[in-house]
């Protein structure tokens, strides 16, 4: 598909307790499901600070550093070949190609410059999204601002939300689960996608 796809692997994974991108889980690096995600995007890379050449794809640091999330998004915006990238963090192992295609479809509607997924908290998932490579000058003042919070660079981009009610039924209530620490990776993680 005529996307770019960005994984971000540059955390410190503090609460993780070691490298998350590496870490092996129902016998895959995490990042691998991520990329194995993103395998109908035109292009695939990593954004992270360390070389990860065990996953075949380049992998580019942050053009401007220490601004954390922000930073690996940014720098995927600005290596992106496409219009439209796929960020997505690499502790996400349950994304699917199908929920990569159907946010993209939703690319086609927007008239803002991201599609952000709703959580099934009400949140929004803002690393496992659609931005437009045009909202890169956007994140770069806002890095120069001090302001790392992605969700306002989510509403600078106007950003279309797809909810969690539309996206629930398709791909099931496990599509965001995040391994912010070993524990979430072990029981109740198990819920696979539909189909």
């Amino acid at each position: 598909m005529d996307f770019s796809g960005a994984v971000l692997a540059g955390g410190r994974s503090k609460r993780f307790g070691q490298d998350k991108a590496r870490y092996v889980w129902r016998g895959r690096p995490l990042a691998a499901y991520v990329l194995e995600s993103l395998r109908e995007a035109d292009e695939r890379f990593i954004v992270a600070g360390r070389p990860y050449p065990e996953f075949g794809v380049p992998v580019f640091g942050d053009v401007v550093p220490g601004a954390d999330s922000l930073s690996g998004l940014h720098s995927a915006l600005v290596h992106a070949r496409h219009d439209w990238v796929a960020v997505a963090a690499c502790d996400l192992p349950q994304l699917t190609p199908a929920y990569w295609a159907y946010m993209f479809a939703r690319t086609r509607t927007t008239e803002g410059l991201a599609v952000v997924a709703e959580g099934p908290t009400g949140w929004i998932e803002p690393l496992a999204a659609f931005y437009r490579k045009d909202l890169e000058p956007v994140a770069r003042e806002q890095i120069a601002r001090g302001d790392l919070f992605l969700k306002h660079l989510v509403e600078a981009a106007r950003a279309a939300i797809v909810p969690w009610s539309e996206l629930a039924p398709r791909f099931g209530s496990g599509l965001f689960l995040n391994a912010n620490r070993i524990e979430d990776l072990v029981g109740g993680a198990d819920d696979q996608p539909p189909g």
